[in-house]
């Protein structure tokens, strides 16, 4: 390819939606200037783009009438923005002009210029051969994703939590799964789908918090196979004419087993949507950085209640299922709101120890899934 001229035609639609699938992957803040640039290839009939932020690669393209092959590299934030202006429907004609090495962008009546940098100072990132190989339908992983990422940490300093870790396993009935989990510490999600064939070496990955939600960003909406590669360092998503890479986290997750309550007797059965609505009314008054709300449990009824010197005080009452001794137990209401948003029966199940231990949360609809939450005293 030549670097020095390109000369393409593309739909509007069909270039948005590449670069709306890689521009995601650019840092906004780069002191590296050519990391602030998506690197546009022409070739053949299609034009490809690639973004980068050295830890994450995304790379996907789109059909194009190509006049001239070649290849450049363009402010990634600035072209997005101009071509999601742009009318729904336009051609869109992309042009590296010689003379002064800007990337001419026309539509219609629309005429911009971009400044470039050259393609050779753009660095990709090489796959590893000695990758585990197995395809995942699209909605097993988003099922994966979504019932989890919410616990992963933010905390900089345990930045071997700051992901999801994935590794195959058997189920309690000796059933080999694909298992996601995440925690901060102060709760865990986990779920579990059908381990696919080519999987069963996966001893144990971290994946990224931003390379997570790039991947759920790719497969929103895709039907079928999703074809995933993992090897010790990276892990690569590949969905239609999209391809992620990513560098896994180097470190150890902990031994989350032990985490996961196996002797909670005391069963509190709740209408989940109720359950949420009242702990979102209740922790109005609760104080801003413990949020700690305080579940009271006797027979036929739970009671939610805040009570607060300087924020104030409230309580709700609901009609639950438990028959067990009386006990009150307190958690964080947004750790609370998290878990209920990820339910999708009617009911929510609590399975409590005592008051200073963990709870366990299912969801009767999906025994793959299983929540621990971490009480606050209170």
């Amino acid at each position: 390819m030549d670097g020095n001229t390109m000369k393409l035609t593309i739909e509007r639609g069909d270039l948005l939606n590449a670069l709306s699938h890689v521009q995601n992957v650019v840092e906004r803040r780069n002191t590296i200037p050519i990391l602030s640039n998506v690197l546009l290839q022409a070739s053949g009939n299609e034009l490809r783009l690639t973004a980068t932020d050295l830890d994450i690669e995304a790379v996907d393209s789109a059909p194009a009438k190509v006049a001239s092959e070649g290849a450049v590299t363009a402010p990634a934030g600035t072209l997005f923005d101009v071509v999601r202006k742009l009318p729904a429907g336009a051609e869109v004609e992309l042009e590296l002009q010689p003379e002064n090495q800007r990337l001419s962008i026309q539509a219609g009546r629309s005429h911009f210029e971009l400044p470039t940098l050259p393609a050779s100072d753009f660095q990709t990132m090489t796959s590893d051969d000695s990758a585990i190989k197995f395809a995942l339908d699209a909605k097993d992983l988003v099922r994966l994703i979504d019932k989890t990422r919410f616990a992963i940490s933010t905390e900089e300093t345990r930045y071997y939590l700051n992901g999801v870790f994935l590794h195959t396993t058997d189920d309690a009935d000796g059933k080999p799964v694909l298992r996601a989990v995440a925690t901060d510490g102060h709760r865990l999600a986990l779920a579990e789908a059908k381990a696919p064939d080519g999987s069963a070496g996966l001893e144990g990955v971290i994946v990224p918090r931003k390379a997570v939600s790039e991947a759920r960003r790719l497969i929103d909406g895709l039907d079928g196979p999703v074809d995933i590669e993992v090897s010790d360092t990276k892990i690569v998503v590949r969905a239609g004419r999209a391809t992620l890479t990513s560098k896994l986290i180097d470190g150890s997750f902990p031994d989350y087993g032990r985490v996961i309550p196996k002797g909670n007797t005391r069963k509190l059965t709740i209408d989940n949507k109720a359950f949420e609505a009242a702990v979102d009314r209740v922790s109005t008054v609760s104080a801003e950085r413990s949020r700690s709300v305080k579940l009271s449990l006797s027979e036929g009824k739970l009671v939610l209640a805040v009570n607060h010197a300087e924020t104030g005080a409230g309580n709700e009452e609901l009609e639950a299922e438990y028959g067990d001794e009386p006990m009150e137990i307190g958690f964080n209401a947004k750790y609370l709101l998290d878990i209920a948003g990820q339910i999708e029966a009617p009911e929510a199940e609590f399975m409590f120890n005592d008051p200073a231990s963990p709870a366990l949360v299912l969801d009767p609809s999906d025994d793959s899934a299983r929540y621990v939450l971490m009480p606050l005293r209170v």
